[in-house]
């Protein structure tokens, strides 16, 4: 793990003309989003509106929406964008690496509370959100949410690897790595179940969990080896084996892009895999496309179709050329708060192409094939599939092309940042202007992180180089289990059954089932293709575990695609 030397970009990248309008946007938002960043960082952010030492809260905004809580997703990632500045050296060391300390005794605190997805131990922490006293938040929520702890161990998995770097192992094995394990066994032991993702809409598979949970596996076994757990990162590069197989089934190659959520009844062209192809950016990796890599052909393939389905839905963009940058939103059939474009999701674009040219200049070349064709040919119609190297003028040319693209994106950002610099959580897709939740911290570390990028600075390193999906794959189908059942106050519904997959019939892991539609209980479970499966629900509440009536239920799994149970207890 390293920082990105930057001094062989630096001379490529400087030859990049950049635009007037961003230069100066830039240089003007920058330390606005920082401060608007810390302000919602309690104890002492001046917006953090009472939040415990070292938590997030995701805006100050008390209605219309409600985003006085905290969430492990979002303060995951606005920690890595801070770990990722104090190890580039950018702001007070001091000041932002005891922020972090302060955020991983928070997070500490957090895994140990009992709330309605479970304990430390069985479920809880896919807990999406939290009060901001650390209490556990009681309401109705889609949860699981399972790409919090994968997020969160990585956020302390770079911090760790830093400080012992520093010499500070103590640390790191007394404080840092007893957390980050309690995340990896739990990524590793459910992965392959149904997740609310990160919009917290849909209740299926998520490109974007699976990938951050990916990293999150690899790199947790190259810092257990570092260790001493040799048996721990065994189990967990084995995980990620399997997880890099699934990765793969989330392309669709007759379209061109990643679905975001297969099964999902729309059309799964989302910023999830944006933003999940730049927080999984790894840039000794190059332009593999196992890992969706910024610069791979199906990453640029991808981004192109996301972004142009977003050409003809905004008034805003009604006016820009084909080709041009645009604001872009989640997805494009989207109707929270009216379905506007979303800072974050901008920004996000801008962010996987500057990856992209950060790679190519360290690279020397970029490789055009059938995949990418459409996407470079957005830039020089003339263009065909081959390898460009940088005594090509195709190389020269695509690279300005790209750069000036990306320089959209923050220009369109810009044009509808409020002259204060604030951010809110999307701007009106009529007018632009400002709405939904106001100084989301998302926003303001999707700026840093971007314009990070921008200036040519990748994050560390997370071992994705040189990865090779097995060549036996786990070939998994989805399998939704509903059962129809009643409960009382307290108690939940688990199910078990004969597979590693459904817990080995070890009821103090079953797989907690949502009761969204009660009382219809549902889970869906990534399970192998055409196998025998046996299995049971479980009723469960805080002083009993109580069976189904015997016989188990049995079915053979399909051989592809998907398929529904419908039971009712026994």
């Amino acid at each position: 793990m390293h920082p990105l030397s930057l001094s062989a970009l630096s001379s490529c990248a400087s030859t990049l003309q950049r635009s007037a309008i961003v230069n100066a946007y830039v240089t003007n938002e920058l330390p606005i989003a920082l401060a608007g960043l810390l302000a919602n960082i309690g104890p002492n952010g001046v917006k953090s509106s009472g939040a415990y030492p070292g938590i997030v809260i995701a805006s100050p905004s008390m209605s219309d929406p409600d985003y006085l809580y905290t969430w492990t997703r979002d303060s995951s990632l606005v920690f890595k964008a801070l770990v990722d500045r104090l190890i580039a050296g950018g702001g007070s060391a001091v000041s932002i690496s005891s922020l972090i300390d302060m955020f991983v005794t928070a997070e500490a605190n957090i895994q140990q509370v009992t709330n309605p997805s479970g304990n430390v131990t069985m479920g809880g922490l896919g807990e999406p959100k939290f009060m901001i006293n650390e209490a556990a938040f009681t309401g109705a929520w889609g949860r699981p949410q399972r790409d919090g702890p994968a997020l969160r161990a990585t956020t302390l998995i770079t911090y760790a690897n830093w400080l012992l770097q520093q010499d500070n192992a103590s640390y790191v094995t007394s404080v840092l790595w007893p957390i980050v394990q309690l995340d990896l066994d739990y990524v590793g032991s459910s992965w392959n179940l149904s997740t609310y993702d990160l919009w917290e809409e849909v209740y299926a598979l998520s490109f974007f969990t699976s990938a951050v949970q990916h990293r999150a596996l690899r790199e947790g076994s190259a810092l257990a080896t570092t260790l001493g757990h040799s048996d721990l990162a065994a189990n967990y590069a084995f995980q990620a084996d399997h997880l890099l197989c699934f990765l793969q089934s989330f392309w669709n190659s007759t379209s061109g892009y990643v679905v975001a959520n297969p099964g999902v009844q729309r059309s799964g062209i989302d910023a999830n895999t944006v933003l999940a192809s730049i927080h999984t950016f790894d840039v000794d990796a190059g332009c593999d496309a196992t890992t969706y890599q910024p610069c791979s052909d199906k990453a640029l393939a991808n981004l192109k179709v996301y972004v142009d389905s977003f050409r003809r839905v905004y008034t805003i963009n009604s006016v820009i050329p084909e080709n041009e940058a645009i604001a872009t939103g989640r997805y494009f059939e989207d109707a929270y708060q009216g379905g506007n474009p979303w800072y974050l999701t901008t920004f996000a674009v801008a962010e996987q192409l500057y990856d992209a040219l950060i790679v190519w200049a360290k690279l020397g070349y970029m490789n055009v094939t059938d995949v990418s064709l459409d996407f470079f040919r957005m830039f020089d119609v003339s263009v065909s599939t081959g390898t460009y190297t940088t005594s090509s003028s195709t190389y020269g040319t695509l690279m300005r092309a790209i750069q000036a693209f990306a320089d959209g994106f923050i220009a369109i950002n810009a044009n509808y940042t409020p002259t204060d610099g604030s951010l809110a959580e999307q701007y009106s897709r009529t007018n632009g202007t400002p709405v939904s939740a106001k100084d989301l911290t998302w926003s303001y570390a999707s700026a840093l992180t971007a314009f990070a990028a921008l200036e040519g600075q990748a994050p560390v390193t997370w071992g994705a180089q040189a990865l090779l999906v097995p060549s036996t794959c786990y070939s998994p189908v989805s399998v939704t289990f509903n059962v129809n059942a009643t409960t009382v106050f307290g108690e939940n519904i688990y199910l078990a059954g004969s597979i590693p997959a459904l817990s080995n019939w070890d009821a103090s892991t079953a797989i907690l089932m949502s009761s969204a539609n009660y009382p219809i209980w549902s889970t869906t479970v990534s399970l192998p293709a055409d196998s025998p499966i046996q299995y049971k629900y479980i009723r469960k509440d805080v002083g009993s575990v109580i069976w189904e009536s015997d016989p188990n239920n049995a079915f053979t799994t399909v051989a592809s695609d998907s398929q529904t149970l419908e039971d009712l207890w026994r």
